[in-house]
This record gives C-alpha cells, sequence and structure tokens, in this order.
C-alpha cells in the first residue's frame, strides 16, 4: 500500500508538470481550479491571490467568504503534507483538496461548556460578565415564576379532581419560561410549543383567561376547540399551541422571513424540547433559517426526556447545541435553571438576530421535574431520587428568589403574601371558569369556510338529529 500511495504521488506530479493537468482542469472548468504555483502561492486566472496560511473557521454562521466574488479565500497547509495544496470552487466557497484520507470525528471530545450567572445557592460567579437586570424586571420575573408553579400546581390537582379533561406543567422550567420572555420584545412573535405558558404570562395574559381556555368555555379564545392548555392570543403575538410536535419550527422560520421583508424592528422566537430535535420539522425549520438568513431564536428546553425517552436513546450528539453549527447557525448552551443566564443569553440573541438578520439556536439544559403530562406517570420509567434531586437542588425558582432575596427586593412575608394571593385569584378564576357557559355545538363547523360546503352542512345536520335523538350520551351544558 505504501509503495502504491508513493507511486500514485510520484505519477501525479509527473503528469502534472509534463502534460500541464492543472492547466487542462484550469481551462475545463474556466477559472474553477488552481492555474499555478509560484513560491508558496497560488494563483487564479482573474482572481487575486492568497497565501497557504491557516484559515480560521468560525462557527459563528458567517457565509463562507470565499462565496463572495473578488475576496481572497486562504488554504490550511500542513508541515506533514507534501502535496500542492489545491482546491476547487465549489458552491458556497472554495474547498481545498488533500491526498490524506481522513474521516471527521464524530465528537469533539469535549463536551460544550454552559453559560451561566448563579451558582447552585444563587450566587454570582466570579468573573461572571453578563447585563445586570433591574429591581422591578428582577421581582416580576421572579413573581411570574411563583404564579406559573402556582397555576400548575392547582390546575393539576383540577384535572386530577375530573374537572378538566388534560393539563401539563412546567415544573422546573419556570427560569427558562419567564426570563426568556422578559428578555423580548413585545413585538416579537411567539411560536410555542407547549410548555411555555410563562411566555403568555408574563405579556399579560390573565389567570382568569388561562382558566377559559382550560375548561373550554364561551369565554376561551379557540371556542372550546382545543385540549387545556393548547393557549393562544393574537393580542399578545403569541401562536396558538399545536399539538403534533415541532409543527411550529418551520412556520417559525416562515413568520421570520414576513418580518424580514417587512424591515421590522422585531424576531420570532419559537421554542421544543429535546424531542422535537428529533423531528424532521426541527432539521428542515434549521436548513430554512439560516439558508433564508432570518431573525429567529430557536430555544430548545433540553430538560433530559421525551415523554418516556431519555437523550441517550435520542441522539449521540453533544446535546442540541452542536447541530447549530451544521446549519451554519450561532448557538449556545446554557444553564436552564439560572434566571440570569437565560435572560443574558436570549437578549443577545435577539439583538444579533434582528441587527445581523440571522438565526440563533438556544440550548436550554434543564429537567422536567414532573410527569410528562397527566396521562403519564414518570416513576414508571426514572428514579424518584433523581426527581427529588431536581426539584430540590437545582430548582430554578429558589435558586433565583435567593438572588432577588440577598439585592434586598424581596422579603419572607412578600413571599407568604403573595403567594396566598396568587392561591386565592386562580381559585376565584377556576370557579368562574367552570361555571360559565359553554361554547355552541355550531362552533365546530365555523371559521374555516366563508360559507360551508355540502359535506360539513350534512354533518351538522346529522349531528344535531343524533344528540336530540340520544339527548343521555351528551353533555347537557352544552348549547346546540
Amino acid at each position: 500500500m505504501a509503495f502504491w500511495l508513493s507511486k500514485s504521488r510520484s505519477i501525479s506530479s509527473l503528469l502534472g508538470k509534463r502534460i500541464g493537468l492543472l492547466t487542462i482542469l484550469h481551462e475545463r472548468n474556466k477559472g474553477s481550479f488552481l492555474h499555478s504555483r509560484r513560491d508558496g502561492v497560488f494563483r487564479y486566472k482573474n482572481s487575486p491571490e492568497f497565501s497557504t496560511k491557516s484559515a480560521t473557521f468560525s462557527a459563528t454562521g458567517q457565509r463562507f467568504k470565499s462565496s463572495k466574488t473578488g475576496e481572497q479565500v486562504e488554504l490550511p497547509s500542513s508541515d506533514e503534507d507534501d502535496d500542492e495544496n489545491q482546491a476547487v470552487d465549489f458552491p458556497g466557497g472554495r474547498v481545498a483538496f488533500t491526498s490524506r484520507m481522513n474521516f471527521t470525528s464524530e465528537s469533539s471530545g469535549k463536551r460544550i461548556p454552559c453559560f451561566r450567572v448563579l451558582d447552585d445557592n444563587g450566587y454570582p460567579i466570579a468573573g461572571s460578565i453578563f447585563e445586570q437586570v433591574n429591581k422591578e424586571v428582577a421581582v416580576r420575573m421572579y413573581s411570574g415564576m411563583v404564579t406559573l408553579q402556582i397555576m400548575d400546581t392547582i390546575l393539576y390537582e383540577t384535572q386530577r379532581q375530573g374537572r378538566i379533561s388534560f393539563y401539563l406543567t412546567s415544573t422546573g422550567e419556570e427560569a427558562i419560561n419567564l426570563a426568556s420572555a422578559a428578555a423580548l420584545s413585545p413585538d416579537d412573535v411567539v411560536l410555542p410549543q407547549y410548555r411555555e405558558p410563562g411566555v403568555l404570562l408574563w405579556r399579560g395574559f390573565t389567570l382568569q383567561e388561562f382558566a377559559n381556555q382550560c375548561f373550554g368555555n364561551k369565554a376561551d379564545y379557540g371556542k372550546g376547540r382545543q385540549m387545556p392548555i393548547h393557549y393562544g392570543s393574537q393580542k399578545h403575538n403569541y401562536f396558538t399551541v399545536s399539538s403534533p410536535i415541532a409543527t411550529q419550527l418551520p412556520q417559525a422560520a416562515g413568520v421570520a422571513y414576513s418580518l424580514k421583508m417587512d424591515k421590522k424592528d422585531a424576531c420570532v422566537v419559537t421554542y421544543m424540547g429535546d424531542g422535537g430535535t428529533s423531528e424532521g420539522d426541527f432539521h428542515a425549520a434549521l436548513n430554512f433559517a439560516a439558508v433564508m438568513e432570518v431573525p429567529v431564536i430557536f430555544i430548545c428546553r433540553n430538560n433530559g426526556w421525551a415523554i418516556s425517552t431519555p437523550i441517550t436513546e435520542q441522539f449521540r450528539s453533544d446535546g442540541v447545541v452542536v447541530r447549530g453549527q451544521a446549519y451554519g447557525i450561532r448557538s449556545i448552551r446554557v444553564d436552564g435553571n439560572d434566571a440570569l443566564a437565560v435572560y443574558n443569553s436570549v437578549r443577545t440573541a435577539r439583538q444579533t438576530a434582528i441587527n445581523e438578520q440571522r438565526p440563533i439556536l438556544i440550548e436550554a439544559l434543564t429537567y422536567r421535574v414532573g410527569h410528562h403530562s397527566t396521562s403519564d406517570d414518570s416513576t414508571k420509567y426514572r428514579a424518584v431520587d433523581e426527581i427529588e434531586h431536581w426539584k430540590t437542588a437545582q430548582n430554578p425558582v429558589s435558586r433565583f428568589r435567593k438572588w432577588v432575596q440577598g439585592n434586598g427586593w424581596w422579603t419572607d412575608e412578600d413571599e407568604s403574601e403573595f403567594r396566598s394571593n396568587i392561591r386565592k385569584q386562580l381559585m376565584e378564576a377556576i370557579q368562574l371558569a367552570a361555571r360559565k357557559e359553554k361554547p355552541p355545538i355550531a362552533n365546530l363547523f365555523t371559521d374555516v369556510y366563508e360559507e360551508n360546503p355540502p359535506n360539513l352542512v350534512e354533518q351538522e345536520r346529522s349531528l344535531g338529529e343524533t344528540i336530540k335523538k340520544h339527548p343521555q350520551d351528551y353533555p347537557s351544558d352544552v348549547p346546540l
């Protein structure tokens, strides 16, 4: 083998010198290949010179400079490689050739670090560089996290009582919800998955509006057509939650493209869990966003579990953050249980997305403390000790409270009074939502067509007759 490689190199060199192989290729491709080499410098026809000094590839998602006409590009060189450096002017940028067959490594061997501001005890880490939040924003963020925590507890119990059909909590992920929301502008468009009600809470969605949606009453903006927790608000630029996993991601890229065309001073933010990154929509969305250079922030709540599937059984890569580089997207890994780290990451991502018109990927490491939903029992597939550790030692609400309280902005009395008031408000909202009239059955057939086609007209008639014939099989509080 060594003899053959040595002979092949000699033959290639001989052909290049004797019959002008490089010249032939150059003429055939009209300047696409290197024409000649002189004193360590390659030259092209009608193109500037460039040296063989090592180039630095940036993983920030910037387009290859060599893809722009007339710009220079430096090819990497190695003392071990005794071949003459050659390159092809391939779409997207010039690519250097090598005579050595090397496969890229499946991993770098070292995991990408996680950005953090506060330690487990709520103290800023020495040397941390972050934008300080003022008292008003900090207290509002913390109170929102507490409100979300209480809302999840009470509405989860409401479902267990049989008063609503379904519920899903954000327990353990409160920091991602409220901190990311605080870093955005009201004009930014949000396409959620289903574990981001805190974003809507921050934007002014009331406890009564949450309760109305969960009970599917006449005041529900979705007119009772959606499952509980499928919130949406046009007023708050918050797209309605959609059950199918990851469908919101390519939609987000499209919405961001519309903002770009309209030259809006805003961006799109879309959320997903780690399970969502295993869907094809995730990959399509990142590729579209990168190629179209649109202002969208992809926030992945990597909480360790896609229902019962752990991340170790989902992918072999270093989490989700490394996938951004593959699509040419600037990315960061952040401690999702650190509200200040999340706030600063999303705030910087927003500025970059808008000012540079580019997508950003954020992987927030967190943990889903609660069950996936009321249809799940997570103790069947993960250890109770594991859940308890994240619930106590890594609790994002407790950690942020220590920092806020350490600044003198919150007291134990404030805590007790606030929690009592929120519980009271939510219980009143639930009682009112439960008593409110349900939407009429006729709403099942509206808001899609301006004039219903014959098949829907027939279905509506048939349903009405069936209910009248078997009234005992249908809820009496739902009007026809």
